[in-house]
Parts: structure tokens; C-alpha cells; sequence
């Protein structure tokens, strides 16, 4: 046998199991010391190839319902599985990680600082540098922690949650700080030469995480990271709706867009170097 993946989704990797059966390929999940985290294991080594890429096509779109269909044809149900419906502080550390956890506190607490002390205060301290301030360090990267309204910070951190923890879980801590890092000083950086220094928000990191999930999907699917197609085509009907202004919200559009490059290129190089290693 052999290993072909891990999902972080066990009905979606029953789907998926079923999917294969119906073509004659027999798959097995094994379950993980992490919560509702499996691996798919393959009988027949020489029909790795195959499941490969149908992984590819699977990763693109997991809800597609041809997986659904399959499993009524297959006759198999995923309730033996025991799926816990309790979400507890310790199902949220293992599906996420510590610099996961560790940015959206850092979020939360820069938004009730400002409510309590107000924006023009914490922009005195966090926002990106002026002419004289380029040596004070932090503010190369504290405007991804600003966030002005409350849809604002939950959208980020909806979108920061699901795209970090699945870096920082399926590769490495390292690797999510190192994407943050980058992408929030230059996307930043790009949003700078726009609006001056009155700008905040994590979603130039977010999309800079878009980018690269999404291509290590397409690349290498072993790695266990994808975007659902259905999520990608949102984030860019969003990023558009922003450039054209449609729905009169002042949206950081160098940023994301700025982000979203840095992330695909951060993806192709790290993708690209680990098919030469292999």
C-alpha cells in the first residue's frame, strides 16, 4: 500500500474513496492523531498515476456532485465515521496551529484597543511608516492588523483561519510566517504608494494565501492543501467588484492584488524547487 494524501474533510474523503471505487481503484482512510484529519492509502501501487490525477480534478472542486453520486452507486455510507459535533478549545488548536491563533488574538486585540482609544491613536502607533518613521520597524507590517468595522476583521479572519491553519498544519509554522511576513510587507507596501499611511487590514496576507494555496493544489496535491473553485472565483469577483467600485466600499485594492502575486510566486517557487528536489 501506499500513501496518497491526507484531508482535513472525512465525508469529503469518503466522497472521493467512493468516486474511485466506482472506477474499479480501491482506496482506504485511515484516521490521524488530529481531529477530522485522515489519510487516503492505495492498494494497487500502479494505479497511482491515475489517482493522482483525479486528486488534481478532486482538489479543484471537492462538492462537485459527481463524489455524491458515486457514493449512492457505491452503496456506502460515511456514518461508521465518528464525526464529533463539539467544537472545543482543543479541536481549534489541533486544526489550526500557533501562528494561526497567535495573529487572529494579535487582530482582535488591535480592534478593541481602537474602540476603546480610538482610531487616530492606534494609527499613531501601528500605521505603515511616514517619511520620518521608516526605521521604526514594526510598522512594516502592523497595518495587517488594523481593521475598521466588524464585518471587516471577521472577513479577514474568516478567510485567514481557513487558508493559515491548512499552511501552517499541512506544511509547516515556518512556512505561514514566512508567507505573512513577505506579503505584508509588500503588500503593504503597494497599498502605500495609493493611499499614503491611512490604510489597515490582513487581507493583502489573505490573498497573498489564496495564491498560494490554491497553486500548491494545482502542483502538488500530495501536500494536502487546495481552495475550493467555488471560494477562488468569489475571491476574484471580489477583488474586481473592489477595482470597479461596485459597491462604494473603500477596499484596499493594491493590497490585494499585490498580495495575490506575491502569493502565486511564492507558490510556484516553493512547488517548482520540491519537484526538482524529488
Amino acid at each position: 500500500m501506499i500513501h496518497v494524501t491526507s484531508i482535513s474533510n472525512p465525508r469529503l474523503a469518503q466522497a472521493f474513496i467512493d468516486y474511485m471505487a466506482v472506477q474499479g481503484i480501491h482506496l482506504t482512510m485511515q484516521p490521524t492523531n488530529e481531529p477530522l484529519l485522515v489519510e487516503l492509502w492505495l492498494e494497487d501501487d500502479s494505479q497511482l498515476n491515475l489517482v493522482e490525477q483525479e486528486l488534481r480534478q478532486f482538489a479543484r472542486d471537492p462538492l462537485n456532485e459527481r463524489y455524491q453520486a458515486a457514493s449512492w452507486q457505491a452503496g456506502k455510507s460515511s456514518g461508521s465515521l465518528n464525526y464529533r459535533n463539539n467544537l472545543n478549545w482543543s479541536d481549534i488548536k489541533n486544526q489550526s496551529g500557533p501562528l494561526t491563533i497567535t495573529i487572529t488574538a494579535l487582530c482582535i486585540l488591535v480592534y478593541v484597543w481602537m474602540d476603546i482609544a480610538g482610531m487616530p491613536e492606534v494609527m499613531n502607533w501601528l500605521a505603515w511608516p511616514g517619511s520620518d518613521q521608516y526605521l521604526e520597524l514594526w510598522r512594516w507590517v502592523s497595518p495587517a492588523l488594523l481593521h475598521f468595522s466588524l464585518p471587516h476583521i471577521l472577513f479577514n479572519l474568516a478567510l485567514w483561519w481557513y487558508f493559515g491553519s491548512q499552511v501552517e498544519r499541512k506544511i509547516s509554522t515556518g512556512k505561514l510566517f514566512e508567507i505573512t511576513l513577505v506579503s505584508a510587507v509588500f503588500s503593504d507596501w503597494a497599498q502605500s504608494l495609493f493611499s499614503g499611511s491611512h490604510f489597515g487590514g490582513l487581507s493583502g496576507v489573505v490573498y497573498a494565501l489564496i495564491g498560494y494555496v490554491w497553486l500548491t493544489g494545482e502542483m502538488s496535491p500530495k501536500r494536502g492543501i487546495s481552495a475550493p473553485r467555488g471560494l477562488i472565483a468569489f475571491s476574484v469577483i471580489w477583488l474586481l467588484a473592489g477595482y470597479f467600485k461596485l459597491f462604494s466600499l473603500n477596499i484596499a485594492n493594491a493590497a490585494h492584488i499585490a498580495g495575490l502575486i506575491i502569493g502565486l510566486l511564492m507558490g510556484l517557487w516553493d512547488n517548482l524547487r520540491k519537484q526538482k528536489n524529488q
